[in-house]
């Protein structure tokens, strides 16, 4: 008897593998596997949230037409330009929809997001991996993949799982060095943890350039990874093909009122990005002063931090260590990095206690 069969390109996805919450026992951990903010939701976001869960019975604004226009004033955009999605994940994936298929391909560096392989091959597309420069993307390594094929090159900035940043020039130069008919996705789900001064071009670069998409989500910086929700912007023609694809009434009403209100308490993100650059600091500080037992954070610019175990104290071990201890960590052999742990930046005493359970196991083993 015969049965329905997927494309062959489907099956040759990894699904996507969400960061742990509960050891293999089942207890339960503190979740520094994700990348939320530690802090939570800003007030104003929450009780925005809450008064809009009044009608549920209503359909959300198609349109997100009032979200749209608190982002647009935000970064001085144009609102009609500004598409939005259930997370940036949705925006990715519809990207690679519209702008690549089976004989195409779609280009990103090494250790670069994981969904991107999943929406480059969902399409029955061909994923192109430029190697990386200790972790950090080189950008002449990325354009010498590209051939006549490539239809959508994937750049997270800055990058995740490595936490690593592509500075402007270097955007721009990737940019200019592209073909116009290749699609620009620049990733920017950690954007909002740079100072002012480390500002990648992107957003200023898509306001011109016909073949930038740059993507933003409201799940890190701003607390609310639970509702899902994303936004990007391009030029009028892109807009225009991703909304066609994009799934209906994508962003609940809950969710664009709650992301309205975020995005009016700038208090809010500055003092989750002081409390970001000061911990994450201090860790790798920390990270640093175990050098001599083959520990090492690669440079982040994130809310997170990539520790690489060299020594006899292995990732693996680490991560379990830390599930002693009550935390949940990101390790990554999937993503080729068997020797690296992925820690989001806590609290406090998350991080101070993550540090000292790091230092009693490497100084143990």
């Amino acid at each position: 008897m015969t049965k329905p069969a997927p494309k062959e390109w489907i099956l040759g996805i990894s699904p996507y593998v969400p960061g742990k919450a509960a050891a293999d026992d089942g207890r339960p951990l503190v979740k520094l596997s994700a990348n939320e903010n530690p802090l939570g939701t800003s007030e104003a976001a929450r009780a925005a949230l809450v008064a809009a869960t009044a009608d549920l019975a209503t359909y959300p604004d198609p349109g997100a037409a009032k979200m749209r226009e608190a982002i647009a004033a935000l970064h001085g955009l144009d609102p009609a330009r500004v598409i939005y999605g259930t997370g940036s994940d949705e925006l990715l994936h519809i990207a690679a929809s519209a702008y690549a298929g089976p004989g195409d391909e779609v280009l990103y560096v090494h250790y670069g997001f994981s969904v991107y392989d999943i929406a480059t091959r969902r399409v029955g597309a061909t994923p192109v991996i430029a190697p990386d420069r200790d972790y950090a993307t080189d950008v002449d390594a990325l354009l010498a993949c590209v051939t006549d094929r490539t239809k959508v090159v994937f750049l997270a900035n800055p990058n995740n799982p490595t936490g690593t940043m592509t500075p402007r020039e270097d955007i721009a130069r990737l940019h200019a060095a592209l073909r116009p008919d290749i699609l620009f996705v620049l990733d920017q789900a950690y954007a909002e943890y740079l100072d002012r001064q480390e500002d990648d071009g992107g957003l200023e670069l898509a306001k011109t350039a016909s073949n930038v998409l740059v993507t933003r989500t409201f799940s890190k910086i701003y607390g609310l990874a639970a509702e899902r929700i994303g936004w990007g912007y391009a030029s009028a023609g892109i807009i225009d093909a991703l909304h066609r694809i994009r799934a209906p009434f994508n962003v609940t009403t809950a969710g664009q009122a709650a992301a309205i209100a975020a995005v009016k308490d700038q208090a809010w993100v500055e003092a989750s990005r002081t409390h970001n650059r000061q911990w994450r600091q201090w860790l790798a500080d920390e990270v640093a002063s175990l050098s001599n037992h083959g520990l090492r954070a690669v440079p982040s610019k994130a809310n997170f931090i990539l520790i690489l175990f060299d020594g006899k104290l292995s990732a693996e071990a680490a991560m379990k260590g830390l599930w002693d201890e009550g935390f949940a960590t990101r390790w990554l052999p999937g993503q080729g990095l068997p020797n690296g742990l992925r820690i989001t930046i806590g609290t406090e005493d998350q991080v101070r206690a993550v540090a000292a359970k790091l230092r009693a196991m490497a100084e143990a083993a």
